[in-house]
């Protein structure tokens, strides 16, 4: 998939408000700090169209781009650590959970987790939480250029071991890097092959 436009269409915390349910929709999420935003602007090749911050937790709201005019690419705030009250993180995981359980049109979740980590709790009790929903779900493992070769197959190892625990199969997993550009076309082919997969089923 070759990406031709990506517009920014609205930024909002009501799942009312989001865009009509009338095409495919691929979220991004992750702890916070990640790197989410880097990951988007790379994907689609526009360098500010994520807004890149140090401090966790900078996304707050649901962000839906528009790409190709064909396909909605959701940009979700982060779960995990954020330097916020406990309140307003308690109103955006009912704000996600609302998300997960009401847009019909999702077709995919990726979740990103950071590949320098041993794997972290939360990021497996959010992934056994949206397999609880049936949402179908992609791992997008992040930062992968900050490992040596070695390094990253000892982590890929350690993630996937872990999920064996609470999953029969692994769900498909990304290796990716921002600053290297490495993944896009692999998650680019995989959003395009699940898109055109629904379109012969119609």
């Amino acid at each position: 998939m070759e990406i031709q436009t990506a517009e920014f269409i609205i930024s909002n915390t009501d799942i009312e408000k989001c865009p009509l349910p009338n095409k495919p929709e691929f979220a991004f999420i992750g702890r916070s700090n990640v790197g989410k935003s880097s990951l988007i602007n790379m994907l689609t090749g526009r360098k500010e169209l994520a807004k890149i911050s140090s401090t966790p937790g900078k996304t707050q709201t649901i962000n839906h781009f528009l790409i190709n005019k064909s396909w909605y690419l959701v940009d979700l705030p982060g779960y995990g650590y954020a330097s916020v009250s406990k309140s307003l993180k308690e109103n955006w995981s009912h704000m996600i959970d609302t998300y997960f359980k009401n847009r019909t049109n999702l077709y995919c979740t990726f979740v990103l987790i950071d590949s320098r980590l041993e794997p972290q709790e939360k990021d497996m009790e959010f992934i056994k939480r949206l397999g609880s929903l049936n949402i179908p779900i992609a791992l997008v493992l992040t930062k992968t250029d900050k490992l040596k070769q070695s390094e990253l197959g000892k982590s890929k190892n350690k993630i996937e071991k872990r999920l064996l625990k609470d999953w029969e199969e692994l769900p498909p997993l990304f290796i990716t890097s921002s600053e290297k550009k490495s993944g896009r076309t692999a998650l680019l082919d995989f959003i395009d092959t699940a898109i055109n997969a629904d379109r012969e089923n119609d």
